[in-house]
């Protein structure tokens, strides 16, 4: 393995060097694209059906509410099963889900009972594929570009960002709802041709010798006695709640304080995509060469700052340059505390620690976060309620670099 400075400034390095991840990162960008576009097409479709937008909000806790019940008890299947084999089987159910929701809106069957069983269903896969996905990433590639590969993992996702509702959209224009969800289907055969092409040493998984709950207890415990990863989950939770909801309430900013249109607000979606694709790319290409604590503790404070300045705005031109920073140090903060926590759980683990990640990240945030800010916007605004959650998080920021000097020299 070369030394850190002699590793050349590419940031799909990691890409070029491992065959398995590239295979996987392709495979899985493409399908996030699919998945953006069945986002899209199904709050518009519920809108139609409804037209409500507290069922619009509904179905988008529907998908984060089985990752709360489930997640947890997912990491603990994860260390226990051949990681490959789990997210193959859970991608093919994936695609399945997908496909039925393309059949019943395009033969016309599609009910509002249809739509949430099935968002329920596709939530409760995704409660088990994705802390197995998250903790499979290093029998891609080695320990050392673990970060690298993370980075590159929030590169695609934010790619994705851009252009899924971009070409959802027009899918809608021109063929109808429906092959949204068709397309959807088929950029998980994508996912699942990458995953069968992937080709791994032999790997004996560990008999488990305790109960599954003695198992979720013994992760659980590791996270709360090892203070670096619990110090990593707080913050990861923190900055979720308090400042990740800002896209809820884009809508209200870009109708309400910006005074745009439908297209002003693709226009700061795509500022925050296209930032968030880049700060995935500065990491990969710096992530090694720069002391992680410090940059996560840089990123954490910019990432307040900015968001705070952002609340402040009132000009669409402003807001769309601020947004392209903040989508930067958002993905900047967010990977690097991902890759932080996995370079330092033991592998037996990594499965229940990534359960706890996906819990906070996909779970609890998404459904506490945008009904706190959500509340302080009818009370306050939205841009002050944004203002608000920054100022939050910067607070605890300053906190926990204070109180914790290890983390920020880690």
């Amino acid at each position: 393995m070369p030394s850190i400075a002699a590793r050349p400034l590419n940031p799909f390095r990691v890409l070029v060097q491992h065959r398995n991840f590239r295979i996987f990162w392709i495979g899985q960008t493409a399908s996030l694209i699919g998945t953006w576009m069945q986002s899209v097409g199904l709050g518009w479709l519920t809108l139609e059906i409804t037209n409500s937008a507290f069922m619009v909000g509904l179905m988008a806790t529907a998908s984060a509410f089985p990752v709360v019940l489930l997640a947890l008890y997912g990491g603990v299947i994860a260390d226990r099963s051949d990681k490959l084999r789990l997210v193959t089987i859970a991608q093919a159910l994936l695609l399945v889900e997908a496909a039925v929701l393309w059949w019943i809106v395009w033969s016309g069957h599609v009910t509002i009972g249809w739509l949430l069983g099935l968002t329920l269903l596709g939530g409760t896969i995704s409660a088990f594929e994705i802390p197995t996905r998250q903790a499979f990433i290093i029998e891609l590639v080695t320990r050392d570009d673990l970060t690298d590969a993370i980075a590159l993992n929030s590169g695609g996702f934010n790619l994705a960002r851009v252009i899924g509702p971009s070409v959802a959209g027009i899918i809608i224009h021109r063929a109808g709802i429906a092959w949204c969800f068709a397309a959807n289907a088929l950029s998980y055969l994508s996912v699942l041709v990458g995953l069968f092409m992937i080709r791994l040493p032999p790997r004996v998984v560990m008999r488990a010798t305790t109960s599954p709950w003695e198992g979720l207890v013994q992760g659980l415990r590791y996270m709360n006695r090892t203070r670096e990863v619990a110090s990593l989950m707080r913050i990861i939770a923190v900055y979720g709640i308090f400042t990740v909801p800002y896209l809820s309430l884009m809508p209200v900013i870009a109708r309400d304080v910006l005074h745009t249109d439908a297209g002003g607000f693709g226009l700061l979606l795509t500022s925050v995509g296209i930032g968030g694709f880049l700060g995935a790319l500065a990491l990969a290409t710096i992530g090694q060469r720069v002391a992680r604590g410090r940059l996560l503790q840089g990123s954490a404070y910019a990432f307040s700052v900015l968001l705070l300045v952002f609340s402040f705005s009132r000009s669409l031109p402003v807001a769309a340059v601020l947004l392209l920073f903040v989508g930067f140090t958002m993905i900047l903060n967010g990977a690097q505390a991902n890759g932080m926590l996995q370079s330092l759980i033991p592998d037996e683990l990594r499965g229940r620690v990534m359960a706890a990640y996906a819990w906070i990240v996909v779970g609890l945030a998404p459904v506490v976060g945008p009904f706190l800010a959500g509340a302080a916007a009818n009370r306050i605004g939205a841009a002050a309620a944004i203002g608000l959650g920054a100022a939050i998080t910067l607070v605890y920021a300053l906190w926990v670099f204070s109180r914790q000097p290890a983390l920020a020299s880690a």
